[in-house]
């Protein structure tokens, strides 16, 4: 099969939203699902202009709300293609907000989102490569398949027909838990 390869920089996208009342939870801040729902958003765009087809989020990894977003800040995110199997991308995001009076600028959230290119019959369809030009791109893929490790060991650890209580208990010993197994 005849692959081809794209430079990453060619389905880099970068969009910018003002934060409005109405995206606010009851405390003020910009709601968590409303970011979870722009981020899926620009993942999907990048990793289909990579791709070239329809993509769907196959999983997400890693969310951690850093910093609150305020109503007025300018919220930021970019997105790159980190890594493409033989049908699947990761799509790193890095989330920013902007007080825009002062210029401030806040990290909010770095996540990465497994997209999955899928045919006009929806199977899954193969992807482009990706070519690797420097340092911090060839750390990303890199970090990527080790992440990718990592998933199956934990997946196989704790899969409940092999599961090893007794090899977490010393865990629970110092746990905000009661232990009462029947």
């Amino acid at each position: 099969m005849n692959r081809k390869f794209k430079n990453i920089a060619e389905s880099q996208l970068s969009i910018s939203e003002l934060m409005l009342p109405s995206h606010s939870n009851f405390s003020g801040k910009i709601h968590g699902g409303h970011i979870l729902n722009l981020m899926d958003q620009i993942a999907f765009a990048c990793a289909s202009k990579h791709s070239g087809n329809y993509c769907v989020t196959a999983s997400v990894n890693k969310v951690d709300f850093l910093n609150p977003i305020e109503v007025g800040e300018l919220l930021t995110m970019k997105a790159s293609i980190n890594f493409t199997g033989r049908t699947s991308m990761v799509v790193g995001l890095r989330v920013e907000s902007e007080n825009i009076q002062t210029g401030i600028k806040k990290h909010c959230n770095s996540s990465y989102f497994t997209m999955v290119a899928k045919d006009e019959n929806g199977k899954s369809a193969p992807v482009p490569g990706i070519i690797l030009t420097n340092k911090n791109e060839v750390r990303r893929f890199a970090r990527s398949i080790r992440r990718q490790e990592q998933a199956k060991k934990r997946t196989s650890r704790f899969r409940s027909d092999t599961f090893n209580i007794e090899e977490f208990l010393p865990l629970l010993a110092s746990s905000n838990s009661k232990l009462e197994l029947n």
